[in-house]
Order: C-alpha cells, then sequence, then structure tokens
C-alpha cells in the first residue's frame, strides 16, 4: 500500500467540521434497489446513528445491509463503520452477520497504528495518515464539503482516486464522482441529507446498480382516481 501526504488536497478538500457535519447529517434509514442490466437484484440498507467519541466530539456509525437476490446468488453482506466528523475511518468491518466479521479494520490516529484482520490472520502497519473505507468515503462524497476536483483517498486496500464529472445533462444539480481504480460511480443528490442517488460498481456478474428508492407521493386530495377495467 502507498501513503504519502499528497492524499489530501487542501487546495479542493477542505474537511467537515464537526459542527458544519451534524447540521445536514442526523440518524437517517433509506433503502437502494440493486439490479444487474435492469433485472432485479436485491436491496441494500444504510443506517447511520450518532455517536459520541472521547474529547467530546461527535462521530457516526453507519451500518449498511446488502441483500443480494433475483439474477444474483443470495447472499447476505454487513458492513460497519465508525467514522469522525470528518468522515475518516476508526473502524470498519464486512461480513454476513453469521459469527464474526470475515474483514475487519481499525485506525488507531493516536497511536498511528492501522490493524487489519481478515479470518484468523492480522497484521498492522504505520497509520501516517487519515484513511477512510469503503463506506466511510461514500459518506464523504455526500458531504457539502466532499472534494471539488480530483482527489486521493487513502484506504486500507491502497489509494482511491476521486474525479468529480461535469455533467451537462444533470439539470437537478446532482453530484457525480468517477472512482478508480475499479471504475466505480456515484451519484449524490443536490439537496440535504445528499443521499446517494445512483450506486454503479463493475463486478464479475456485470455492472450492479443501486438506486434510492424513494417514497411515492400520496394522491393529490380531490383529483379521482381511474378506474381499472
Amino acid at each position: 500500500m502507498t501513503s504519502d501526504s499528497r492524499s489530501t488536497n487542501p487546495a479542493s478538500f477542505v474537511p467537515a467540521s464537526n459542527r458544519a457535519a451534524r447540521r445536514w447529517l442526523q440518524p437517517e434509514t433509506f433503502e437502494l434497489v440493486l439490479n444487474v442490466g435492469g433485472e432485479y437484484a436485491g436491496e441494500q440498507e444504510w443506517h447511520t446513528h450518532l455517536e459520541k467519541l472521547p474529547g467530546g466530539e461527535t462521530g457516526y456509525v453507519v451500518r449498511v445491509n446488502t441483500n443480494f437476490g433475483g439474477v444474483l446468488p443470495p447472499v447476505r453482506r454487513v458492513q460497519v463503520s465508525r467514522m469522525q466528523a470528518d468522515f475518516s475511518s476508526l473502524s470498519y468491518s464486512e461480513g454476513n452477520e453469521r459469527g464474526k466479521p470475515s474483514f475487519e479494520t481499525t485506525f488507531d490516529q493516536t497511536e498511528g497504528i492501522l490493524t487489519l484482520r481478515q479470518n484468523k490472520d492480522s497484521a498492522t502497519i504505520p497509520l501516517l495518515i487519515p484513511h477512510y473505507d469503503p463506506v466511510s468515503l461514500l459518506m464523504l462524497l455526500r458531504s457539502p464539503q466532499a472534494p471539488t476536483g480530483p482527489w486521493r483517498a487513502a484506504l486500507a486496500g491502497g489509494n482511491v482516486q476521486l474525479q468529480p464529472v461535469r455533467r451537462e445533462d444533470s439539470e437537478d444539480g446532482s453530484r457525480h464522482y468517477l472512482l478508480r481504480p475499479g471504475g466505480a460511480y456515484v451519484v449524490i443528490e443536490p439537496q440535504p441529507p445528499y443521499r446517494p442517488l445512483r450506486l454503479v460498481q463493475p463486478t464479475d456478474f456485470g455492472a450492479v446498480e443501486a438506486v434510492l428508492s424513494l417514497p411515492k407521493p400520496p394522491p393529490v386530495a380531490g383529483k379521482p382516481r381511474k378506474r381499472v377495467k
């Protein structure tokens, strides 16, 4: 893994302050529906909770439950990310909720140690700069203080290059990002709470697209309903 001070570019990214993050991010739950080539492929639930951190600051715990199905094999994946107010990661785990997580990382910024555990194996490496995990990185992109230019984020598995994408056909003001390597594509809604509208992740099964599930608007009062013949 390569880590250096260029992983954060102050010219294009200013981390969110604790107070600024709280203004738009509160406890929440939302759902995305998965598809592959337009065919149903499962559902994904996001749950965000606030957590008091040492020193009195407020961090976040985000749990993502993904239930694959439909055209994909029926597999359940549970991701749990603990993060600071600037969305840098404190810990991350991934598993199927049966027993202990199969993969865990902890980021001890006080001691400067990154610990990785996969099944029964573990390793530690120096933690020189703030790191992110797959969930906290997406939370960072949701933030109004997200990078406005090319930016490189450090993850336990290596660096990720974030590239904001300007779309002339994006009339709603949504924000678009391309992540490399991997080619993931992220679309963030333009208004608080800045939820992901679309997440596209290339896989061996094809591109898995997650689309935000929005509640259906109530029927307009006084408007007659159409009869079904």
